[in-house]
């Protein structure tokens, strides 16, 4: 489907790590796309399951780039933004749009254009997200979100969102009081399919390497809509996501989100926030991400103390 020097409507990137069989179904899906022009770009972040020979192999259509280490998935991501012509002054990207895809998800033939159609039909959205489903049909509530503001944190990591699920003010993080059918601006939708705009890529830059699996998609919706772009959920395209069965995470995986909330925070609002509320925040994550967590964050705190002193040295 690669069509030499001419513009692409879409620039698909999988970032994969040691999921070779949920990527082959995911390729096989995404290859059936019609009514669209597109490219994907494989990124693979070291597997050690045969996963690079896999798409060599099997799908030689799809660009591969073989990554020496697993430098997390914001990383992998922008390997192949960059593959696209993302990041590079003086190159204009020649696909219109970029898609973020995990490697765990089957899309329908027709996603790839109804997406490509609503976002041509809404200049003004920087980025957007379909409805995105669990195996069991569930909705996977990660594909709709606010930003987690520490108000907004607060209600979730005290389980007052869960209680109150319809609740407009308990429940904005996965903003389950809304109509999943229903098309809504929201803060942010989730890497696992994000579609974002060129022209957004170019003005805001690609994710940040500091989120290593989890809140680079939250950060990067963040900087989108500072930029003034909006961000859409659009429900009328429906993707498959087929995630662990068990709803618990592993201890790493509990550290990588909770890690990924403090440097979202710590990016974006610690600056105004109350001294209190800020101690409020680092204690619940802690609570949450265990003491390596608060290690980390003792270290960030020291070298943001110590960074005045040092800038003013080198003037």
């Amino acid at each position: 489907m690669r069509e030499a020097m001419a513009e692409l409507d879409v620039g698909v990137v999988i970032v994969n790590y040691n999921t070779r069989e949920l990527l082959r179904r995911c390729l096989q899906t995404v290859q059936a796309s019609r009514g669209v022009t597109f490219e994907v770009c494989v990124v693979d972040n070291a597997s050690e399951d045969g996963s690079a020979a896999m798409v060599e192999q099997e799908f030689p259509q799809v660009r591969l780039i073989r990554s020496p280490v697993n430098g997390g998935y914001a990383y992998g991501n922008n390997l192949g933004l960059r593959a696209f012509g993302f990041g590079e002054p003086g190159r204009t990207p020649r696909i219109r749009y970029a898609l973020l895809l995990n490697p765990d998800t089957e899309v329908p033939p027709d996603a790839l254009a109804r997406m490509v159609a609503f976002m041509d039909a809404h200049p003004e959205a920087g980025a957007a997200g379909p409805k995105i489903v669990r195996p069991d049909g569930s909705l996977d509530l990660a594909c709709r979100r606010s930003f987690p503001t520490p108000e907004v944190a607060f209600y979730r990591f005290s389980g007052l969102s869960r209680l109150f699920p319809k609740s407009p003010r308990f429940a904005r993080y996965n903003l389950t009081f809304l109509d999943p059918d229903q098309t809504y601006e929201v803060d942010s939708v989730v890497g696992a399919f994000m579609m974002v705009r060129r022209e957004a890529i170019l003005q805001v830059g690609l994710l940040d390497e500091s989120f290593f699996m989890y809140g680079e998609d939250l950060d990067w919706a963040y900087r989108i809509k500072q930029a003034g772009w909006k961000i859409y959920y659009y429900p009328e395209v429906v993707v498959l996501h087929v995630k662990r069965a068990s709803s618990r995470m592993s201890p790493r995986a509990r550290y990588e989100f909770n890690r990924a909330m403090w440097i979202f925070y710590r990016k974006h609002y610690q600056a105004t926030t109350p001294a209190w509320l800020d101690l409020l925040v680092r204690v619940g994550l802690v609570l949450k991400g265990g003491w390596r967590l608060w290690r980390e964050m003792r270290r960030d705190l020291r070298e943001r103390r110590e960074a005045p002193a040092f800038s003013a040295s080198e003037r």
